[in-house]
C-alpha cells in the first residue's frame, strides 16, 4: 500500500475533483501513503490534506492538477528531470534543500518525535537511545538528523516509513523518528499502534535541520514564475479562511498557523 518506486508512472486512477478540461497542466509529485496527507483509498481514488490543497491551488492557478506517485528519496530527481513539476510531499524547507531546489512560502508547520512502545524507561534523549536501533524514511530529513545528533545509535533506514512501523511493532527497531501527524494517524491511532507512544522533545523545532516549514517544492528556474503564482495563491487561501478550513477538515488542531 505504499509508495512506488522514483520512476513509476502518473497515477493511474483518476480524481473526480481534478479538473478535466484546463489545457495547463500541474504535475504534483505526491510521495503517497501517508494518512491524512496522502493516501489511496478504498475506492482507489487519492485523498487527503495535501491532495485537496493541490486541487485548490490548481483551482486559483486554472491548471489541471495531475497526481503522480513517487517514492520520496525519487521526487526531486524528478522535479529536475522533468518528469513533474512541483512536490507536494510533506517537504521541509531547509537549507541543504533550497541549494538544489526552490519552495513556496510554506503551507504547514509539521512536529516531529521519537515513537516507542511504552514503558521502557527511555527518555528519547541521544543518551538514553545508545546503541538502540531507530528507524527512519530514507532521503528524509529525520535521516540526517539521526545520523548528526543520534550517533551512537543504529540508523536502520527504511523504504518507505510503513516498513519501518511493522519493524518496531515486531521489536526490531526500538524507535522510530517520523512527522509526528503521519505517527498519530498512521501508526498510533491504528491497532497496531496499541502500547507506543511518543518520547523526548519536539526535534522539529530544530530549524537547523527542519528549516521554517513544509513547502511545495519547484524548480530553481520557475521560482519567479510558477513559484509567485503559488505563493500568490497561498496567501490567497489563507487569508480567506480556506486554508484552515482545510486544516480543519482533517485536523482538530492547527497545523497551518505560522510558527511564533
Amino acid at each position: 500500500m505504499r509508495r512506488r518506486s522514483a520512476l513509476a508512472a502518473p497515477l493511474a486512477v483518476a480524481l473526480p475533483a481534478m479538473a478535466q478540461t484546463s489545457p495547463l497542466r500541474l504535475r504534483v509529485g505526491f510521495a503517497v501513503g501517508y494518512a491524512p496527507f496522502s493516501e489511496v483509498g478504498s475506492d482507489g481514488q487519492l485523498k487527503g490534506f495535501e491532495i485537496d490543497l493541490a486541487q485548490a491551488l490548481c483551482n486559483r492557478l486554472a491548471m489541471q492538477c495531475v497526481p503522480v506517485m513517487l517514492d520520496f528519496d525519487g521526487l526531486i530527481p524528478a522535479l529536475q528531470s522533468r518528469k513533474i513539476d512541483a512536490i507536494m510531499a510533506s517537504m521541509s524547507i531547509t537549507p541543504e534543500r533550497q541549494r538544489v531546489i526552490a519552495f513556496s512560502a510554506p503551507y504547514y508547520f509539521s512536529p516531529v518525535r521519537l515513537v516507542m512502545r511504552s514503558g521502557t524507561g527511555l527518555d528519547g534523549s541521544p543518551a538514553s537511545l545508545k546503541g538502540k536501533r531507530i528507524g527512519v524514511e530514507r532521503g528524509t530529513i529525520h535521516e540526517r538528523f539521526l545520523a548528526e545528533q543520534f550517533k551512537d545509535s543504529q540508523v536502520m533506514r527504511y523504504a518507505t516509513q510503513d516498513q519501518a512501523f511493522l519493524d518496531l511493532k515486531s521489536g526490531r527497531l526500538d524507535a522510530t523518528l517520523v512527522d509526528a501527524v503521519i505517527a498519530q494517524f498512521g501508526f498510533l491511532n491504528q491497532s497496531d499502534g496499541r502500547g507506543f507512544g511518543f518520547a523526548g522533545p519536539d526535534f522539529g523545532r530544530d530549524e537547523r535541520y527542519y528549516g521554517k516549514g513544509i513547502g511545495v517544492g519547484l524548480r530553481k528556474t520557475e521560482a519567479q514564475t510558477l513559484g509567485r503564482r503559488i505563493d500568490e495563491a497561498l496567501a490567497t487561501l489563507r487569508g480567506s479562511g480556506a486554508l484552515k478550513t482545510l486544516n480543519d477538515r482533517y485536523f482538530s488542531f492547527d497545523l497551518v498557523t505560522p510558527k511564533p
